[in-house]
């Protein structure tokens, strides 16, 4: 049997006692510990055949660390066998060797996983900006990465129309994407702004309209229909209106031409 066909029952002997493997949506993943990260990549090179780098980023997970993902595949006998190695490095020291020196194709996406999550790869050989423009500031994939531009300029639909012609008009309550914060706590106009509305609670006529609501797809009652009935007079009924119909305009053959 194959050394991969063994995973991930045996991540623990192949990838050491504190690897991990799980199996899920036809992937393959191998979580190892940041001092494994190295011999973990060469196994999967040289033991299961994955010659084939495809791509390596990270995922912010808030309160556990940046999570540092990449995936191999093996092409042997004609078959694919992909494998996602990952590995967390703490907030507080985003450090990882580099993994140049096992797939070269790592240093376009070391040099991505940087610039945008802020984690270091020692030993890399060129760990330069790829991306972002010079003198740019923070890491944008982070997620407390704020967002300053949506402070200093409104974003679309912040305001209905006419109401930038009048500024005493009452504005509406604006929607922050996620990681806006509010203006009036972080930007220019830090404390100038007034405290946002409350959106009103719900009343208990509101909640008792929504009890009787038709349920989707039921039809709708329909009601008696209103018999009409003659009056036994028939003085009265001479008085009532008569109902002239309209005459219908005559139609003529035209000849045929």
């Amino acid at each position: 049997m194959n050394l991969y066909d063994s995973l991930p029952d045996a991540a623990g002997t192949v990838f050491g006692a504190e690897a991990v493997g799980s199996f899920a949506y036809s992937v393959l993943t191998v979580d190892v510990p940041t001092a494994s990260w190295i011999p973990a990549l060469e196994i999967a090179r040289d033991k299961l055949g994955c010659t084939y780098f495809d791509w390596l980023s990270a995922v912010d997970e808030p309160g556990t660390g940046f999570r540092i993902c990449a995936h191999v595949v093996s092409l042997e006998n004609h078959r694919v066998r992909r494998l996602l190695l990952r590995t967390t490095v703490p907030h507080s020291a985003p450090s990882l060797p580099s993994a140049v020196s096992i797939y070269a194709g790592a240093e376009w996406h070391e040099r991505e996983t940087w610039e945008m999550f802020g984690v270091t790869f020692t030993d890399h050989p060129n760990l330069v900006p790829l991306l972002l423009p010079e003198n740019f500031e923070g890491h944008p994939l982070r997620k407390d990465f704020v967002l300053a531009a949506r402070v200093a300029k409104a974003w679309p639909g912040a305001k209905e129309p006419g109401e930038a012609h009048d500024p005493d008009a009452p504005k509406r309550r604006q929607m922050l994407p996620p990681g806006v914060p509010d203006p009036n706590d972080w930007g220019p106009m830090k404390g100038q702004l007034p405290p946002a509305p409350t959106r009103p609670a719900r009343t208990p006529a509101r909640r008792r309209r929504s009890r009787h609501r038709r349920p989707p797809g039921a039809r709708p009652a329909r009601s008696a229909p209103v018999r009409r009935t003659r009056p036994a007079d028939p003085t009265a009924a001479a008085a009532l209106p008569v109902r002239t119909r309209r005459p219908r305009p005559a139609r003529s053959a035209a000849p045929a031409r």
